[in-house]
């Protein structure tokens, strides 16, 4: 069951949380809510599905840049037959039949370092869990974070629910990590690192709100 947090009421399949419950701290109220279990890539993509607004901010170390950027992003399944997802799956010969819970995410936005510059792009995302390990697997991707090309991540869930994706391009290395504060509210942390691996080049802070309206 995915629960939504709507101001100071965690509402479900008909059940509803008295307000006078209302943790103030919601982390901590969500993870021993939600985080008894184990969190698998299907319950991730879930959770993930829908309209985020986002609030991004950026450090270019090279080019000693601050950057903010305001998006919106939309995350929607899609189907194992669909075509884009076959087309994918055979690009790195990897059988559909064993991938779960494909999903379409694009987004456009603004940033402050080019105010003239519209930003937008899409993607689809692939994951295929690990048979004997569900916490981690490979998420195929037709466009990479750090390099706009396909490239392939291999992920994993840390014991609190946290997603992390680790990509390496031909010239880059990315990590990112995403948590849940609640059902409506996630984190995003991003490291880009040369391929050499030292350094950072990019650091880079999100939070997402779901858009309920």
């Amino acid at each position: 069951m995915i629960w939504l947090w709507v101001s100071g009421v965690v509402e479900g399949k008909g059940e509803r949380i008295d307000p006078r419950f209302f943790h103030p701290q919601p982390s901590t109220f969500f993870k021993t809510l939600y985080l008894s279990f184990v969190m698998d890539i299907t319950q991730f993509v879930e959770m993930s599905l829908g309209h985020w607004k986002s609030q991004r901010s950026a450090h270019h170390l090279a080019f000693r840049h601050f950057e903010e950027i305001t998006s919106e992003i939309e995350i929607k399944p899609l189907d194992k037959n669909d075509p884009a997802v076959i087309q994918l799956c055979q690009s790195y010969q990897i059988d559909p039949a064993i991938v779960t819970h494909p999903f379409g995410m694009s987004w456009h936005g603004e940033s402050d370092w080019d105010e003239q510059e519209i930003l937008k792009g899409s993607t689809i995302l692939i994951p295929v869990p690990d048979r004997d390990r569900p916490a981690q697997g490979r998420l195929l991707r037709d466009q990479g974070y750090a390099e706009t090309i396909p490239s392939i991540g291999h992920y994993s869930f840390t014991e609190d629910g946290t997603f992390v994706l680790l990509t390496e391009y031909d010239r880059a290395t990315a990590e990112e990590k995403i948590w849940f504060a609640s059902p409506n509210i996630r984190f995003r942390v991003s490291l880009i690192k040369p391929s050499s691996g030292s350094g950072v080049v990019t650091a880079s802070f999100s939070s997402e709100i779901r858009a309920l309206s």
